[in-house]
């Protein structure tokens, strides 16, 4: 691994994530000695993108290979510590790299949201990986780092504060701003497809433990998020799209470290919509929404129909305009046994499924590559917070816009209290 060609292979660069994360290493954050190469199938697009870098991006490597061409990703890999893949959808066309990388001990990164795909894979790579060193990690992305690596914090501080992890976090969406690419809504029809003509695959969609080890030993009951009151957070909360492939990632987390957090550790994710009457009845349209959106697409007719002429194609997605005017506010709560509380918060900058997530992989492959050590995470299947450790959430805060922090672990009747004071000081001064 030490004496391959390049440190990172970005593999789908012309691809719409794919030439955000290619701008982001060229123009934004220049790693010291990183060797990196630009891969897709078109030798002229990869030409025509490198050229829109000008002088900056002239001394970037291409490197042609195709996900449907084996020979091509297996020479491909020989060369490179890390691959970046970008090409989705992942069901579709990610499986032989995958492979390739399992059998030549090839590091890999991804930002899938595909569960389905993702237990695939490691049904049937995971022992190739294990033999050669590979460090396979999906969902790299905003699905699912900032909910998998937000856990982690705040458990590592829970442990720190109170001497245990809680058995319960709640992940609540405070304010989000972004749009959807093609390549997203493309893997998302293709996943409906797939459950549409399998009812082995809409079964394991209700298991959140589908991407847990098979002799996983956890019975604790999650939440599937509709309609409800958080008393913790004082609002109506509403389902969060990405709560499926999140809740499923930090799960597995869980039980790779063998009940790190706890054995009954439970985890659910959501928006907040508001309080009183108005956010209740935003809580209820969103649901209706997603739960109409789900009826839609599997309906095979309906889905062609809306796929054709209402979403977005491949290749589309938000403006770099709009993209730099995204943004995310995550907050997460934490309870121990005890009752003890803590929350964190996690931000960032920029379109959290483009811009962001851009930097996001880019910094999980060379964190990857620099930080990570073989001797203690080998070969195999991680999660985001299994494989990587502080250094990632440091790199994340210094060169991706991002920012991890613990609001309080103090009971929630003491932040009443200050917050009244507050709102009182601030009335009075009014």
């Amino acid at each position: 691994m030490s004496n391959r060609e390049y440190d990172i292979i970005l593999f789908g660069s012309t691809s719409f994530v794919g030439k955000i994360v290619a701008n982001y290493l060229v123009n934004e954050h220049v790693e010291a000695n990183l060797n990196w190469a630009m891969a897709a199938r078109s030798m002229e697009k990869l030409s025509a993108l490198k050229a829109s870098f000008g002088e900056k991006g002239q001394n970037v490597p291409l490197i042609e290979a195709d996900s449907s061409d084996e020979e091509s990703l297996k020479s491909m890999c020989g060369r490179a510590g890390v691959i970046i893949s970008t090409v989705g959808p992942y069901a579709l066309y990610g499986e032989l790299l995958i492979k390739q990388c399992a059998l030549s001990g090839t590091d890999y990164v991804d930002l899938t949201g595909e569960p389905q795909w993702i237990k695939r894979m490691i049904a049937g790579y995971e022992n190739d990986a294990k033999a050669s060193g590979a460090r396979i990690i999906h969902s790299c992305g905003f699905d699912s780092i900032p909910s998998d690596l937000g856990v982690m914090f705040l458990q590592g501080h829970a442990l720190a504060s109170f001497g245990s992890a809680c058995k319960q976090v709640k992940m609540r969406v405070k304010a989000m701003q972004g749009g959807a690419s093609g390549g997203t809504i493309a893997s998302g029809v293709n996943l409906y497809k797939e459950a549409a003509a399998d009812p082995a695959l809409r079964k394991e969609m209700r298991d959140f433990y589908s991407l847990c080890p098979t002799d996983h030993q956890f019975t604790e009951r999650q939440a599937n998020i509709s309609v409800e009151y958080d008393e913790d957070f004082k609002a109506w909360v509403g389902p969060f799209i990405m709560a499926s492939i999140n809740t499923r990632i930090v799960l597995r987390s869980n039980a790779l470290r063998d009940g790190f957090y706890t054995d009954n550790f439970r985890y659910d994710e959501g928006m907040l919509m508001g309080n009183g009457p108005k956010g209740k009845s935003r809580a209820k349209r969103l649901a209706f929404g997603s739960k109409f959106g789900g009826l839609v697409m599997s309906i095979s007719l309906f889905r062609w129909f809306v796929n054709k002429f209402f979403l977005p194609k491949p290749g589309e997605g938000p403006s770099p305009e709009k993209q730099l005017r995204g943004f995310y506010d995550l907050r997460f709560l934490g309870r121990t046994d005890k009752g003890d509380e803590i929350r964190v918060k996690v931000t960032g900058d920029r379109d959290p499924g483009y811009g962001s997530t851009a930097k996001m992989l880019a910094q999980a492959a060379i964190s990857l590559r620099r930080d990570v050590d073989k001797n203690l995470v080998a070969g195999g299947f991680w999660t985001p917070a299994t494989a990587f450790n502080h250094k990632l959430i440091e790199r994340l805060q210094d060169y991706a816009g991002m920012s991890f922090e613990v609001e309080s672990n103090v009971p929630p009747a003491v932040l009443e209290a200050q917050e009244s004071e507050i709102d009182s000081s601030t009335n009075s001064r009014n």
